[in-house]
């Protein structure tokens, strides 16, 4: 049945896995908030249909709408600093017919999209030139979202596309200058370019308790609720850290600490365990891939995935900055919920269509 449906067995029940554990949490995360927790199934079942929807697409017709797709999202991008919604802070969403959404997110898989479409029109690796241009498709919508500003997006945005180099064949050569250029640039982009309030992130990593109250707040507070829950944890709907209001973003950024909270150590494993296990389906699926496009679309998705989960458990156990970046498929949210289910309908495209082929 599935198959006929062009969904990848292995990857489907995985990702209903994750579902089932991300209701579960944002109805504690959300203090049992039935209306919350409806709103999010909702948007569950509309991540599903479109991932249904992605997957029955041949990876053909993917290859062929990809600039455009690209081109859309980076026109959406320029709207969002023209016409956006501010909220806390920042402009980084959209209203169209009464629907809020947050057009970053999109980017996030029409870059590898567009890069994968860019880079298949020749034998890989690609000529030097190539490289230069995918930098300025990479630098661009990046240097929108930041002007947001939305920092944690635009560094996800930037790491996606430098992943998508790599897998296209970026010489090492070609990697240690860029790389250097990093590393020089960082102090003129920490000091020139960053806001007050992304520096004080940076500065609450080396001692959270610097700021107690202010920036290190949300860090202390998710170091708490994860330490709390021990080896066991306390049990569903026992997060006393979420539930007294301590933890801000627990439904949404920090979920993975209310989870850990209340299923301690054994629970986030098996949740880390799930999530590798999906990466590593994503890597089968490009390693088997017959054509550059597919191949490169698959890597660039899995390894997507894979710094957004590095990234937000980074910033939940206090390793890396506060920068706002949703944990897939588990956080409460819309556009982000959308977009990573859209993403495993195109790695369920490639691995259906390719069992066709064959």
């Amino acid at each position: 049945m599935l198959e006929r449906l062009h969904l990848d067995r292995t990857l489907f029940y995985a990702l209903l896995a994750l579902a089932a554990f991300s209701l579960l949490t944002v109805y504690s995360a959300t203090g049992k908030n039935l209306t919350d927790t409806a709103g999010h199934a909702v948007r569950l079942l509309l991540g599903f249909g479109l991932m249904l929807l992605v997957a029955n697409l041949r990876p053909e017709t993917l290859e062929r709408w990809s600039p455009v797709i690209f081109s859309v999202a980076l026109a959406l991008l320029v709207a969002v600093l023209l016409f956006g919604t501010i909220g806390k802070g920042a402009r980084r969403w959209l209203s169209l017919a009464g629907f809020r959404f947050q057009p970053s997110e999109f980017m996030k898989l029409a870059l590898p999209m567009a890069l994968a479409w860019f880079f298949a029109r020749e034998g890989l690796p690609p000529r030097l030139w190539r490289f230069g241009v995918a930098v300025l498709a990479i630098a661009l919508p990046a240097a929108l979202v930041a002007r947001q500003p939305d920092l944690g997006t635009a560094v996800l945005i930037v790491a996606g596309g430098v992943a998508l180099l790599f897998i296209a064949g970026l010489l090492w050569r070609i990697i240690v200058p860029l790389l250097t250029g990093v590393i020089v640039a960082a102090p003129v982009v920490y000091y020139r370019f960053l806001h007050d309030y992304q520096r004080s992130r940076i500065d609450v990593l080396i001692d959270p308790q610097s700021d107690p109250l202010g920036t290190g707040y949300q860090t202390i507070q998710s170091m708490i609720a994860v330490g709390s829950g021990g080896f066991y944890g306390k049990g569903w709907l026992n997060s006393s850290q979420a539930h007294l209001e301590y933890l801000p973003e627990s439904a949404t950024d920090f979920v993975f600490a209310v989870f850990a909270e209340e299923f301690g150590l054994i629970g986030g494993l098996v949740l880390i365990g799930l999530y590798l296990f999906i990466i590593a389906r994503g890597f089968l699926i490009a390693y088997l891939a017959q054509d550059s496009y597919s191949r490169l679309l698959a890597g660039g998705i899995t390894l997507t995935v894979f710094l957004s989960l590095f990234v937000n458990i980074g910033m939940v156990l206090g390793v890396l900055p506060v920068v706002g970046v949703p944990l897939p498929v588990m956080s409460f949210g819309g556009t982000a919920l959308l977009t990573f289910l859209a993403a495993f309908g195109a790695l369920m495209s490639i691995q259906t269509h390719r069992r066709i082929v064959e």
